[in-house]
């Protein structure tokens, strides 16, 4: 499976939700495969990572985060 970029717009807003997030991410897409711009009004995840969208959304969605796919 090639490596992309993917990027979703999600609504974790701070360090302690991505640390919640950090054991799950970690584990789909690997150390270091995946970051958030915080900062950014959509919340931004990027995964570099041969993961699936519907993977990446799916972790997000079950500990209580919006996260959907940004074209």
């Amino acid at each position: 499976m090639a490596m992309e970029v993917l990027v979703f717009k999600t609504s974790v807003q701070s360090i302690e939700s991505v640390r919640q997030l950090e054991p799950m991410l970690n584990h789909l897409a690997g150390l270091n495969q995946w970051n958030f711009a915080l900062e950014d009004c959509d919340h931004v995840l990027r995964i570099i990572s041969p993961v699936k969208v519907n993977e990446a959304i799916e972790v997000l969605i079950k500990q209580g985060f919006v996260c959907e796919e940004l074209e």
